[in-house]
This record gives C-alpha cells, sequence and structure tokens, in this order.
C-alpha cells in the first residue's frame, strides 16, 4: 500500500498559477490528479497553502490538506500532511509533482514498488537514458550516477560521468554512453520524509540547488531504477504549455 501527495503551490516565477492553467478544458492539476488516481494507490492528496488552488481542487472532488505558507519545498509539505494524517514511518508516500500533467501512471506504481521491494533504501526515485550530447551539457538537466546495484552515488547539473578522454577531442567526440537523466518523482518511508526533512540546507544542495543531495550528504540510501516509460514534458514556461496542449490534442 502507498499513498500520493502532490503539492502544489501557486507561486511561480517563469508561469505564476501555472496548476491552475486550462490545458484541453481543464486545469493543470485536474490532469496530474487523475494520472495518480489512475495508478491506483491508497489515497491521492493535493497539499497546497493556496485557497485558490484549494478552491479549484475541490470542484473535481480532491482530498486536499492545507498545509503551511512557510515551507520552503514540497517535501516539506508532504512531511507536514504525514504528521498531520498519523501514517506510519513505515509507510511508503509517493511525491507527483503539480506541473507534470502528462505523468505516465505507470511510473508512480513502479516507484512506490521500487521502494517497497528494496528494504535498504529510503528513498527511490526514476531515470531515463541520456540521448544526446546537448541533453548531456544541459544543467537544466539534472544527471545522476548510481553503483552496480542501482544505489545513487551523486546527482549533478554537470555533464557527469565525464568522459575525460573524449572531451579533450571537443563537445562532438563526447561520449554520453551511459549517461542517466533524472525523474523527478519519489517515493519515500515516512520515517526518511520526517528526518530529510528535520535537516537543514547541506553545502552540496545549495552549491547545486537539487534538494537531494541532502539525503546522500546525510547517508540516506536512494534507489534509482530505468523508468519503464519515457515520462511527458514537464510546465514551466508559456511554451511548455503550449507544446503539452498540442501533445493532449488541445
Amino acid at each position: 500500500m502507498y499513498r500520493v501527495v502532490i503539492p502544489a503551490r501557486f507561486a511561480s516565477a517563469r508561469l505564476p498559477g501555472k496548476v491552475l492553467l486550462p490545458l484541453a478544458g481543464r486545469p493543470m492539476i485536474q490532469w496530474v490528479h487523475e494520472r495518480a488516481h489512475a495508478a491506483n494507490p491508497a489515497e491521492v492528496i493535493i497539499a497546497t497553502d493556496d485557497a485558490r488552488i484549494a478552491t479549484a481542487a475541490g470542484r473535481f472532488g480532491a482530498d486536499v490538506a492545507m498545509t503551511a505558507a512557510t515551507h520552503p519545498s514540497g517535501t516539506d509539505r508532504i512531511a507536514q500532511v504525514a504528521r498531520e494524517r498519523g501514517w506510519g514511518d513505515a509507510d511508503i508516500v509517493v511525491n507527483v509533482q503539480a506541473d507534470e500533467p502528462l505523468i505516465p501512471s505507470a511510473l508512480i506504481g513502479q516507484v512506490a514498488r521500487l521502494l517497497d521491494a528494496h528494504a535498504w533504501a529510503d528513498v527511490a526515485t526514476l531515470v531515463t537514458a541520456i540521448s544526446s550530447t546537448e541533453e548531456f551539457l544541459d544543467p537544466n538537466v539534472v544527471k545522476v550516477v548510481a553503483g552496480a546495484q542501482g544505489r545513487a552515488l551523486y546527482f549533478s547539473r554537470a555533464p557527469v560521468p565525464w568522459d575525460r578522454d573524449g572531451a579533450a577531442l571537443g563537445p562532438t567526440q563526447m561520449s554520453f554512453a551511459g549517461a542517466l537523466r533524472h525523474i523527478g518523482i519519489y517515493a519515500y518511508r515516512v520515517a526518511a520524509l520526517h528526518r530529510l526533512t528535520a535537516l537543514p540546507p547541506s553545502a552540496l544542495e545549495l552549491r547545486e540547488r537539487l534538494e537531494q543531495l541532502r539525503a546522500l550528504e546525510h547517508g540516506f540510501a536512494i534507489h534509482v531504477a530505468t523508468a519503464a516509460e519515457a515520462p511527458g514534458p514537464d510546465v514551466n514556461t508559456p511554451e511548455d504549455l503550449q507544446r503539452v496542449g498540442r501533445l493532449m490534442g488541445a
């Protein structure tokens, strides 16, 4: 058994109120909510501090948890929901981003099962193969290096693992074979979620602007596996919204 929490905020530097913007006649967050429900978790909860989001979610029958406006991240918002609802330490909760209306339902179930199947892991997440040099060099594409058993060794915006010999010949000669792109979906054991959010931001986290590095710096075990399906694009800009709309036939 696992639960899904969709942390949702109204503020967005590049696209304010994006989770409420219409896509094919419905607010974006409704599509995310439906994708989460299709994965058959025990519960799907939208966690927000904004009355506009809560009202919109109520119109399509979502379970809404109002959370503090002071949370620095969606992870903190989920931890509040877990605490207030009394979830057990061994329970599993999946963080689904509110700006991914095309997230495959299969990935939500996959990441929950991945964590459930590996007792040594505190967190589980998914990756896909890097498919181009441009993607490999893009700092907006988060890369991950994992060990032989699937344990994450490092996440970075830098191109890792670095092809030392190929790089000397120029970008077009650099090999990105085996490089992995991180997908921002996480399954947490509730105990790990509480421990993680009680810690202050770490040095590597602040440097790379990657929250998952806090977990690694403090010894959390993160299991990584290849996504069963290719994820759809998320929405961060007006151009992204138009592109996703076209993919949805809007």
